[in-house]
Order: structure tokens, then C-alpha cells, then sequence
């Protein structure tokens, strides 16, 4: 079975893998305070474009979602994000066991707009009994979402001054954030996230790391004791340098950007292939999830060969299915796709 259900499917790597085993039997402070970490930060930091900044690192993207959010929200207060937002759908409603409501919008590709957020504050402003009601306290994007949809420069300022008009905080999921920075439409890179988001995390486990996320905190209001957090929610790692060890494997020599590129090839690839056999697409993503409605015997022939995963009814004869790429994807796993797709 050649898989292309997840960018999660491979380990880290190689150069990663290296640089672990090579630094196995140093003896380093624990809990993200030790010189990988340190260094780690500092190449992030760069990136960023800005020296005051925080970043921490943690394991997984839940983690990141859930610890971020719960320590921006008042007791009270919920955050907007489209209706198929990761922390609405794919998150074991993570957010609401820390207490804080999902506020949600709908959203027909997956992206939010600076309106819809005017809207659902000015709304609940609007409300004489708004005080029996969950108070919209922040925003949460991805990029890319989870449709593989992107957000352009222009509509980023747009909701960032939506949020700072309203004095509520943008928080920006980056599970994916290699592969939307390197979507040939692309016209966001970390700098601009830097300027525009209050927090934001790069992620690591999805673009070449064994694991690790690095949450980047830009607004002080949120600096504060935020290792806090992160040991209260089960989140500090013991042998943090682990984290740190991978974030300098991907930032010190522009890696995690040269192999986000590998799986937007691989992709574009796949797009191609579906396209000229007639086939329309869910969404237009220009990232790595590619999205083709397919007729019935035609999935379940692809699906005797390759992995892939449901993720729409459109009619009684067609579904939508995802096709996911990743920095580990082989053009020898693509020829042999297309090469079916062709002869289908």
C-alpha cells in the first residue's frame, strides 16, 4: 500500500535523525533550558525578523492549540474560527474541556474574513443580555487550513486589524505552515506572521521533524509565566532538547523550506494528473491536500493500490477524497499514482 492519507506518515528526516544520534549522549539541562533550545530559538527568532519575541516548544499541535488559546481566553470568553477550523473538528474538542467555547463561522473553503469577525464581536456587543452569553475573546486561522486553502498578505492584515480594532488577540495555527509558505500563490512568510499575528506556531511534526511544534508569542500581554502553562497542561517536556535539537536541524541551514517545497511539487503533480482526466476538485488548494470528487468505482480502484481519506459525500455516484503529500514523498510513489490515474 503506497499511502497518501497524511504528511505524518514517515518519521524525521535523515539529516534530523543525524543530528539526534550525534548529540545522544550529551548531558544537558532539562525542560527546554539548554543550549539546543537556546540556539533553536535564536535561528527562529531571526526568521521572524524579531529579537522580542518568545518561543517555546512543545510536542504535538494540540498541545500548541490548546495551551495558546486557554491562556489568552478570560474564564468567559470563546474564540471565532470557521466551522471546519482543526480546533472545531479535529481536536477531541480540546478547547472546550479547557472551558472556552468554539465559536464558529461558516466558512465554504475553509478561511474566515475580517468581516465575519466584525460581525460576530459587533453582534455580541449589540446584545443587551450580553453577559449570559460566551464573549468572543479571540481568533484562530491556520495556514494553511484545513482545506489546504491559503490566506493571502492583504487578507492577513485585513483580520489582524479586525482583531486589534477590537482589542481581541490572532492566534495563527501553523501545523502546515511550510507547505502554505511554499504554495506557488503563496505571498505570506514567517516575517509577516511576526507582524500581524499576537502568537503563532511553526510546525514540526508534519514538515520533517520526528515531533515538536514551536509556539512564537509576539504580544506581551502573553509572555508572562507562560512556562506555566505549559507544565500545568502536561506540556514540558523532560528531555526538551530534543525539541530544540530538531528546530536547529530545520532552521540553521533553510531545510524545513527546501523539503515544505518537495511535497508542494509532489502535489501540484498529483493536481495535474486528476485535472486532465476531467476531474473537478473540492477546493482550489494549492498546497499539498489535494481534493478530487471522484466517481465511486473509481475510488475504490485507487484505494486498492494507495491510502488516501474520505472526506465528502458529493452525490450518490461521487465522493471527494484527499490526496496528501509530505517532504518525504518519492517521485517514484508519484510516477506510479499518475500512471494509474492516466490509465483509469
Amino acid at each position: 500500500m503506497i499511502r497518501f492519507e497524511c504528511d505524518y506518515a514517515e518519521g524525521a528526516h535523515p539529516s534530523i535523525l543525524e543530528k539526534m544520534i550525534s548529540t545522544n549522549m550529551e548531558q544537558t539541562a532539562g525542560y527546554g533550558i539548554d543550549p539546543h533550545c537556546e540556539k533553536a530559538r535564536e535561528l527562529i527568532k531571526k526568521e521572524c525578523g524579531k529579537d522580542d519575541i518568545d518561543v517555546h516548544f512543545v510536542v504535538g499541535g494540540t498541545q500548541a492549540n490548546t495551551i495558546m488559546i486557554a491562556s489568552m481566553l478570560k474564564s468567559y470568553q470563546g474564540i471565532i474560527s470557521a466551522d471546519s477550523g482543526h480546533i472545531a473538528v479535529h481536536e477531541t474538542s480540546a478547547i472546550e474541556a479547557t472551558g472556552h467555547k468554539v465559536i464558529t463561522v461558516p466558512s465554504a473553503d475553509g478561511k474566515i474574513t475580517a468581516s465575519q469577525i466584525a460581525q460576530v464581536y459587533d453582534y455580541h456587543y449589540a446584545q443587551s443580555n450580553r453577559e449570559h452569553l460566551t464573549q468572543p475573546g479571540a481568533v484562530y486561522i491556520s495556514h494553511p487550513t484545513e482545506n489546504g486553502t491559503t490566506y493571502t498578505k492583504e487578507e492577513l492584515i485585513e483580520i489582524s486589524n479586525a482583531c486589534k480594532q477590537r482589542n481581541i488577540p490572532l492566534f495563527l495555527d501553523g501545523a502546515r505552515l511550510g507547505y502554505g509558505m511554499a504554495a506557488p500563490d503563496s505571498t505570506i512568510d514567517i516575517k509577516d506572521l511576526a507582524q500581524y499575528c499576537d502568537a503563532f506556531y511553526i510546525g514540526g511534526t508534519k514538515v520533517g521533524a520526528l515531533f515538536g511544534e514551536a509556539l512564537v508569542i509576539v504580544n506581551d500581554n502573553f509572555k508572562t509565566d507562560f512556562r506555566y502553562h505549559i507544565k500545568q497542561r502536561g506540556a514540558m517536556l523532560a528531555k526538551g532538547r530534543l525539541l530544540g535539537i530538531q528546530f536547529e536541524g530545520l532552521f540553521e541551514d533553510g531545510l524545513y523550506y527546501k523539503i515544505s517545497k518537495n511535497a508542494i511539487d509532489k502535489a501540484m503533480q498529483i493536481k495535474q494528473a486528476f485535472k486532465e482526466k476531467g476531474y473537478n476538485f473540492l477546493y482550489e488548494s494549492t498546497t499539498n491536500q489535494q481534493f478530487p470528487i471522484l466517481p465511486n468505482d473509481v475510488m475504490k480502484k485507487l484505494g486498492e493500490k494507495y491510502s488516501f481519506t474520505y472526506w465528502a459525500d458529493i452525490d450518490e455516484n461521487h465522493t471527494a477524497v484527499r490526496f496528501c503529500t509530505s517532504w518525504a514523498t518519492s517521485q517514484e510513489n508519484v510516477d506510479c499514482l499518475l500512471e494509474d490515474i492516466k490509465n483509469i
